[in-house]
């Protein structure tokens, strides 16, 4: 498996195809395999490549103390400039998206265009967030709980729950589960994240042309933010995916994958 190390750290990746850069960031508990039904859509048009974050699989999670946003956007934005292709069309999904919208406010040299999927965090007030406020927190300190105790399955279903809804860990196929079983332990780093929620000042700021995407079945809160970034940022198209919930690209591949290959293929 191809890595690259950044800041002494080998971060692992998949790759498809040839042509302009296109860099996928997988939200929490999840790896590179998190894009596996986009590797062969994309990778007829792009250099498609699918990372997997710092102490995800193929790593672990080790009590580093460096499972945060900051140090996951500099991952990212260093592996950007050590691929040595240029600016790449990013994208971003849940977590991956937080970490998207980072590379974008703070490198956007590195950044040819931004797809955001669903991305994941709260609003500050200047977006109209409110209370319920700090409800993604609890739910993810429950959810890392639960896998200290050893309770994984329990663990992921909270996770599951909060972000695809009632029954949404049973429902999930088994390829997935694994996936979120092999990363389980992240979650006791993502906990001390210090993701900062997102200001309409930020947001504001970020010029590149960006695709918002959220899926038809989606939990209302990735809607509000989908509706907040969309009145911020000030160069963006949203689409939202049929039969699709939180995990957009998995549960629709086939109309999530043309969406964003169309919107690629506009600039």
């Amino acid at each position: 498996m191809p890595s690259i190390a950044i800041d002494g750290y080998p971060i692992a990746y998949a790759e498809a195809g040839s042509g302009p850069p296109l860099l996928m960031v997988h939200g929490t508990l999840g790896d590179q395999r998190s894009w596996a039904a986009q590797m062969e859509a994309f990778g007829a048009a792009h250099h498609a490549i699918a990372v997997s974050l710092r102490h995800c699989w193929p790593g672990q999670w080790t009590d580093g103390g460096d499972f945060t946003i900051a140090r996951h956007t500099a991952d990212i934005a260093g592996f950007i400039r050590a691929l040595g292709e240029g600016p790449v069309r990013l994208i971003g999904h849940s977590r991956g998206g937080h970490i998207a919208f980072r590379v974008a406010q703070h490198h956007p040299d590195l950044v040819q265009s931004l797809v955001l999927l669903e991305p994941g965090g709260e609003l500050d007030e200047t977006l109209g967030g409110a209370p319920p406020a700090g409800q993604q927190g609890a739910a993810f300190a429950r959810g890392a709980a639960l896998i200290g105790e050893g309770k994984v399955e329990e663990g992921l279903t909270v996770i599951a729950e909060h972000t695809g809804g009632p029954g949404a860990w049973a429902k999930r196929p088994e390829a997935r589960k694994a996936v979120s079983r092999d990363n389980a332990r992240t979650l006791l780093g993502q906990v001390h994240e210090q993701r900062r929620p997102y200001s309409r000042a930020e947001a504001e700021g970020i010029r590149i042309r960006t695709l918002l995407v959220g899926g038809d079945q989606s939990q209302p809160q990735f809607g509000r933010i989908l509706g907040a970034l969309e009145g911020a940022m000030p160069n963006t198209r949203r689409v939202t995916i049929p039969n699709a919930a939180h995990s957009v690209q998995a549960d629709n591949p086939a109309d999530f994958n043309a969406a964003v290959l169309a919107f690629l293929a506009q600039g």
